[in-house]
């Protein structure tokens, strides 16, 4: 029987660590969402992915943990989404920013060199320590410099977030290998007309 990770293709590449987390509620916001962490074999195949060191968490999440995971990732798509706007704040932003915090405030597990120089993490709880470090990043993207740089996808049915870390500051896609292909084939098949 293949894992989760082996039925679930993750999406990374969107700059940040809670961006990608983000990601794992496909097309949120539309009647057609997609919810990639539905339990806990969802959540060990994307700490595996996603973690520092790219190991399975050394406790399987719980059913509760997966929950959690969950509730996290809406808070810190709720305090994006409020720290991009100019409206101020929306109904449950505290609770949303207490949730953060929370997360934020158990200890990470601590990098270490092995003997290759290759980083090992000692995480004690993999699911904690994934969701500490996923709560301290969305903690710095919401207060640097580089929050306006945080994008919506141009693909009006994707609706993930990503950091455009491109030099001008133009990039318009999620990723140029899904939704950025999408829109130049029906550019093409505009441009070319009825067949």
């Amino acid at each position: 029987m293949p894992n989760a990770d082996e039925l679930i293709q993750f999406r990374e590449g969107a700059g940040r660590l809670c961006l990608d987390f983000l990601r794992t509620l496909r097309f949120a916001g539309s009647d057609h969402a997609v919810e990639e962490l539905a339990g806990p074999a969802e959540l060990a195949a994307w700490i595996t992915r996603f973690s520092p060191d790219r190991t399975a968490p050394s406790n399987p999440p719980t059913v509760a943990q997966a929950r959690e995971a969950r509730l996290l990732r809406e808070a810190i798509r709720s305090v994006l989404a409020s720290a991009r706007s100019t409206s101020g704040d929306a109904p449950g932003l505290r609770r949303a920013r207490g949730r953060i915090n929370a997360a934020a405030a158990r200890l990470p597990g601590a990098p270490a060199l092995d003997n290759a120089n290759t980083v090992r993490w000692d995480t004690g709880d993999g699911v904690t320590t994934m969701l500490s470090l996923i709560a301290r990043d969305a903690i710095d993207l919401v207060s640097s410099a580089r929050l306006p740089r945080v994008r919506n996808c141009a693909n009006p049915q994707c609706g993930a977030l990503f950091l455009d870390n491109s030099r001008p500051g133009t990039r318009r896609w999620c990723s140029m290998n899904s939704c950025g292909n999408l829109a130049k084939k029906a550019a093409l098949r505009q441009k070319a007309g009825p067949a």
